[in-house]
């Protein structure tokens, strides 16, 4: 991992809260869908599927790119990069595999790209509309397995906000008419990897996260106009990961992972609130939280070291942040908590996926070997740890929990499906068509929105 290229956030990359309220019933706004959470209670999407079976329809999707599916009212959107000739995603279903392009050394490529927001009917899976934002030759290099529309869109309901990293942020109303675009600047990333983390929205703020190799930040704009209200330097290197708008009983906190540190901050100022030194590593997977903790952790490895003597400070820890935490909530070294920690787990931080948490439990996928593990939200008890699933490919996107069960996707198409609670059992596996599959589904009304890199199916079990 340290050695063959960037853990994307499409788990991640996922991206997160989309209006000020809850989502219209129906709907899902953002990676993960509403609260970015991947728990699905109301209007279960299917639990079985195949060949044959709930499968509604098929499309193919233009372009290469790894952007999840959002839905709103009776529309499908996401986003794509579309050149002549482009190389589809190297690594396939064992991951990155230093296939061609490796890790963006080359440089950025000579062709031009056309930066797209598509729009599909949600019934019938035929285009309504389609629009370039913009055409342009890619300012920075990216991993062989990455793409150019690698970060997820989200919406508030009225409008749709897609982010294509160093290439510009572009809000288009349903319809798809440009209502605003805005320039945040091209800067590297490390090993020219390219970027993956999505925009998020909390209220009328749109708020980006773009770490990098040379000036990293944290911006919140304007969702109306695109003007910039703040923005706030961080002390990081590059990384993949979507901030996760944090509400709890109390407050809101805009959480941002970084390699060294973990932070939450103030929406309305943009000010560090509290933070968390994780010691170093690289950062893909996005936060995920209830009312009373949030559950983060960052890969070991990378620049940035590697970590203090305690758990509590070395990378590749699982931590339970508290709600409601101040100041800098550290455990010391040794340590497993603090004020602000509730627990830490050793060796259980998330790969690629985001985390689970699903029914009192924390779900965490290895990003290869097909190994998952399971804690207890409350307490950091594991019930099971890194348990094979059998036959499992790579996983990047993020599970999702609903009915009962666990859904975890492999990047060959199959979802294998476990029994959540503390005993680790594969109820079945569902397969899809072979291609390759990293982007996380969005579940909205009874159906799942599963893309891959040449299709989007909706599994359906309606008749």
């Amino acid at each position: 991992m340290r050695r063959f290229g960037p853990l994307l956030a499409l788990a991640v990359l996922l991206p997160l809260l989309a209006r000020t309220g809850p989502s219209p019933a129906g709907d899902s706004p953002q990676f993960r869908g509403p609260g970015g959470t991947g728990v699905f209670t109301d209007a279960r999407p299917p639990v079985e599927w195949g060949k044959g079976k709930n499968v509604a329809w098929k499309v193919a999707v233009p372009g290469v790119a790894w952007s999840c599916p959002i839905v709103v009212g009776d529309k499908v959107i996401l986003t794509t990069a579309v050149s002549p000739g482009q190389p589809k995603p190297q690594g396939g279903g064992g991951g990155f595999g230093g296939g061609k392009g490796g890790g963006g050394k080359g440089g950025a490529p000579k062709a031009t790209y056309q930066f797209k927001v598509v729009c599909l009917d949600r019934a019938t899976g035929k285009p309504l509309w389609e629009k370039v934002a913009k055409e342009a030759v890619p300012t920075i290099p990216t991993h062989g397995s990455n793409t150019y529309a690698t970060e997820t869109p989200v919406t508030d309901g009225e409008r749709v906000y897609a982010y294509f990293g160093m290439t510009g942020l572009y809000c288009y109303d349903l319809d798809g008419k440009q209502v605003w675009a805005k320039d945040l600047g091209s800067y590297p990333m490390q090993a020219g990897w390219g970027t993956a983390s999505s925009p998020v929205l909390d209220g009328d703020r749109l708020v980006v996260q773009c770490d990098n190799e040379e000036k990293s930040f944290l911006v919140a704009l304007d969702k109306r106009t695109g003007k910039e209200l703040w923005r706030t330097d961080r002390a990081e290197r590059s990384g993949w990961s979507t901030p996760f708008v944090w509400k709890t009983k109390d407050r809101t906190d805009i959480v941002a992972a970084g390699g060294r540190k973990i932070r939450g901050y103030d929406p309305a100022q943009g000010k560090v609130v509290w933070e968390l030194d994780v010691g170093g590593g690289q950062c893909s997977a996005s936060p995920v939280g209830d009312a009373e903790r949030l559950y983060v952790g960052v890969g070991q490895g990378g620049k940035g070291g590697g970590g203090g003597a305690g758990v509590g400070r070395a990378a590749g820890t699982l931590f339970a942040v508290k709600a409601g935490a101040t100041g800098d909530v550290t455990p010391k070294a040794g340590e497993t908590a603090s004020d602000g920690v509730a627990w830490a787990a050793a060796r259980a931080w998330p790969g690629a996926a985001s985390p689970l948490v699903y029914d009192g439990r924390v779900y965490v996928l290895e990003r290869n070997g097909g190994l998952v593990s399971c804690f207890d939200a409350k307490t950091g008890k594991a019930a099971y740890k890194s348990e094979r699933i059998p036959g499992a490919g790579a996983f990047w996107a993020s599970p999702w929990g609903a009915d009962g069960q666990v859904f975890c996707l492999d990047a060959t198409g199959a979802t294998h499906v476990l029994k959540a609670g503390d005993e680790f059992e594969v109820v079945r596996v569902n397969r899809l068509d072979p291609d390759t599959y990293w982007a996380t589904p969005a579940a909205a009304d009874g159906a799942l929105f599963v893309r891959s890199v040449e299709s989007l199916y909706r599994i359906d079990a309606k008749k």
